[in-house]
């Protein structure tokens, strides 16, 4: 992981809309970096597509984001709707 790297945004975007979307990514560290209740992420990812509603935009910032961090928005969302309950930890995707 690269430290001090900046969220994806776009500027057009309202506080309230920048607070869920930077939900998302935080949420996606904290499964990489230690471990996430699987709703919890859940709870964030559909706060993050109440902003985000087109899968394009969505696959560009997923990129954006990976690119900086090392850090995989759809293998997280993929592991979430995989197991749909519990915990995501940080060995499930390091070694998965």
């Amino acid at each position: 992981m690269k430290e001090n790297f900046t969220y994806p945004m776009n500027p057009d975007w309202t506080t309230d809309e920048l607070i869920k979307v930077m939900g998302v990514w935080q949420a996606v560290e904290q499964a990489y970096e230690s471990k996430i209740d699987i709703n919890d992420f859940l709870n964030s990812y559909n706060e993050f597509k109440q902003v985000v509603k087109s899968i394009g935009e969505e696959r560009q910032l997923g990129r954006e984001f990976e690119e900086v961090s090392g850090y995989s928005l759809y293998r997280v969302v993929q592991l979430a709707r995989k197991k749909q309950s519990g915990l995501i930890k940080r060995k499930d995707l390091v070694n998965g």
